[in-house]
């Protein structure tokens, strides 16, 4: 099967590459993808946006991986606009995803719970109150909790499962503050019978689909990611193993650094073909449930060795902080905490075959 990018593709790879690239801070990235239209090309055209759907935001996610920058892109095109999108109300779209695509607020969601990742029987609970629910529970590894505008939580209701709009902010709601490899904001949240209304919530179709949808999403985001990151990491490695000379020669030309440099290659190309085919499935409408476990599983299996081996290239620059590649590293690290860890994406993809 073909996954080359068509030339909409091509082209939103490239103009994210170039806006990325002529900025440094990542405040300054940021406000150069939504100048530059790349956060608003899911949203509607009543929006302002282009009406494209996840295979056209994955590139923009895996070049946001290739250069490493420190943005909140995964949270909020990923947990935010395209669950919104697909499966909000008129008045939430309207309300959240202009704000969101011209970089202005930001979007996130609780996926985790504790040694619950990704779970879809959430402990985080709500009660019936005065025409409106009652949430109580813990939900952990918030990106950007504090800073968002609204929290796409998954709670477990008296009927099934739903997904609410939660405002950080609210009453009842505590934000407090947790640690990642990357040093980009994380929290834990606490809900203490925080009111949740009806029309916070985003609509299920079907039983548990909203909260399906949102991992699916949340999947597909962190595997173009981290598509980009290992892509990213193997082209730092081999230009400085180019560059860098030893006895005389360029590292490259030592029979074991190639040897090494093509484990990093190959993982790389695993996990791209596996990223591409299950964000190809899911922007097609077809089943793809199985090749997003798929591709987390390569990512969390794969990622994290291949950076080991190109900061062992690199030697002690590696280690530098002032060297970007603490950057991919750290990130791939956070990534497969992100979709639950290798161990945890096996036992899923291992239910999933067994039926």
């Amino acid at each position: 099967m073909d996954f080359t990018p068509d030339d909409t593709q091509g082209e939103i790879a490239s103009l994210a590459a170039q806006v990325l690239g002529k900025a440094d801070e990542p405040a300054d990235q940021w406000k150069a993808l939504a100048d530059a239209g790349l956060l608003a090309l899911p949203l509607p055209a009543d929006l302002g946006g282009d009406g494209l759907g996840v295979g056209h935001v994955g590139p923009v996610l895996t070049e946001v991986g290739r250069a490493a920058a420190a943005v909140p892109a995964y949270a909020v095109l990923a947990l935010g606009i395209l669950p919104i999108e697909a499966l909000g109300t008129p008045a939430q779209r309207a309300e959240f995803l202009p704000p969101a695509a011209a970089g202005e607020t930001i979007l996130t969601a609780a996926l985790h719970e504790p040694s619950a990742p990704l779970t879809s029987l959430p402990g985080t609970s709500g009660a019936a109150a005065d025409g409106a629910w009652a949430v109580t529970g813990v939900k952990t590894h918030v990106p950007y909790a504090a800073e968002a505008a609204r929290i796409l939580t998954p709670i477990a209701l008296p009927g099934g499962t739903g997904v609410a709009l939660v405002d950080p902010r609210a009453d009842g709601v505590e934000v407090l503050p947790a640690y990642n490899a990357t040093g980009t904001p994380e929290y834990t949240v606490r809900f203490d019978g925080a009111r949740v209304s009806e029309a916070d919530f985003l609509r299920d179709r079907t039983a548990g689909h909203a909260v399906q949808t949102l991992h699916r999403y949340a999947l597909a985001g962190a595997v173009a990611l981290g598509d980009g990151l290992l892509a990213g990491a193997l082209a730092l490695t081999a230009q400085h193993v180019g560059e860098r000379t030893q006895f005389g020669r360029p590292l490259a030309t030592f029979q074991a650094v190639a040897q090494q440099i093509a484990d990093v290659y190959v993982a790389s190309r695993t996990v791209h073909l596996a990223a591409v085919s299950a964000v190809w499935r899911l922007a097609s409408g077809l089943d793809a449930d199985t090749e997003l476990d798929i591709a987390a599983y390569w990512l969390t299996e794969e990622a994290p060795s291949a950076l080991a081996i190109c900061h062992h290239l690199h030697g002690g620059v590696g280690v530098d902080r002032t060297y970007p590649l603490h950057r991919y590293s750290s990130a791939v690290k956070d990534l497969g905490r992100a979709v639950g860890g290798a161990a945890h994406r096996r036992g899923r993809l291992g239910e999933r075959v067994a039926g």
